[in-house]
């Protein structure tokens, strides 16, 4: 494996390429109402001339975009290739961010940077999931650094108030924590495909995040399906619906989410899930919250931070 590879770090332009090729990929001749033609295609989707011909570009150029020779392509392009490609809003905008930060000369798309200082919450944010109890709640940062959460937002993921405060994130748990596994036996793979979507989203539209090409780095190394997922290029998340959840302590459940960015952090967001009062799966959010936990040596009463403004 080389080095690129190992650590994420790609140049801005051949992360273009890269998501060109990838989305060209999962395009199907019938899908753009072109023929399959006779005998085995030997590559899986669209060809280059044939995404060429319906972006209205040449052989050439196309090859040059792939290839990351090419790093202007114009507004009208870039939109031809997303009706081309056939992408949806979402990767239609990740498509302008790359080509602009292409047109910038970024240095790379995803930096495998050092370590950096660990995002705060602020006293209001503190509050705020307090006064959300017993419905689980917690705060993420936009590399899913879990920077605070109500007792049953922790008690939620199971293993997570096990793991030092500095070590917590999402993303990380999903692709490598046992208990991930657990508790999503049938939603695991829609569950990571999620977070991967939005890390490979930033990539786009912020690419020098601090902490990101590190956190990248580290679980294309350490997850297979994380690096699998992670070359597939998708780029839409999920900020709402529901997630039924098999709690090693309280069973089988579903609940509601809902993920809402916060002003004035940086990109940080709360994601809170919920249950109709009175029914048993709003009983199960009144046991999550219980301050005093049933096994575990993590301590979730009150509000965990892992750093606070005062």
């Amino acid at each position: 494996m080389d080095h690129e590879r190992q650590t994420g770090g790609r140049s801005a332009d051949s992360e273009l390429g890269c998501f060109l090729r990838a989305r060209r990929t999962q395009v199907l001749p019938a899908d753009v109402g072109l023929p399959t033609g006779p005998g085995p295609r030997r590559t899986p989707g669209l060809r280059r001339e044939e995404i060429a011909t319906l972006a209205g570009v040449s052989i050439d150029y196309y090859t040059r975009l792939e290839r990351g020779k090419e790093t202007r392509p114009s507004p009208s392009v870039v939109e031809a290739l997303a009706s081309a490609l056939r992408l949806g809003e979402t990767e239609r905008a990740y498509l302008r961010d790359l080509a602009a930060c292409t047109a910038r000369g970024g240095d790379e798309a995803v930096r495998s940077d050092h370590a950096v200082r660990r995002p705060t919450v602020d006293r209001g944010v503190e509050l705020l999931l307090r006064t959300l109890r017993p419905n689980p709640a917690h705060v993420v940062s936009r590399t899913y650094e879990l920077l605070a959460a109500n007792p049953s937002g922790l008690r939620l993921l199971p293993g997570m108030a096990d793991t030092p405060s500095e070590e917590r994130n999402v993303v990380r748990w999903l692709a490598l924590h046992p208990g991930a596994r657990v508790l999503y036996p049938d939603d695991w793979e829609n569950q990571i495909r999620g977070c991967v979507a939005r890390l490979r989203a930033l990539t786009g539209t912020d690419p020098e995040t601090p902490g990101l090409g590190r956190l990248v780095a580290e679980l294309r190394e350490k997850s297979p399906d994380f690096a699998e997922l992670w070359e597939h290029y998708d780029v839409q998340g999920h900020t709402v619906g529901t997630k039924t959840f098999h709690h090693p302590e309280f069973g089988v459940f579903t609940l509601g989410f809902q993920a809402l960015d916060l002003d004035g952090t940086g990109g940080h967001r709360v994601i809170f899930y919920y249950a109709e009062p009175g029914t048993p799966t709003y009983d199960v959010m009144v046991l999550l919250d219980m301050d005093q936990p049933r096994t575990g040596t993590g301590s979730p009463a009150g509000t965990f931070t892992a750093n606070r403004h005062d």
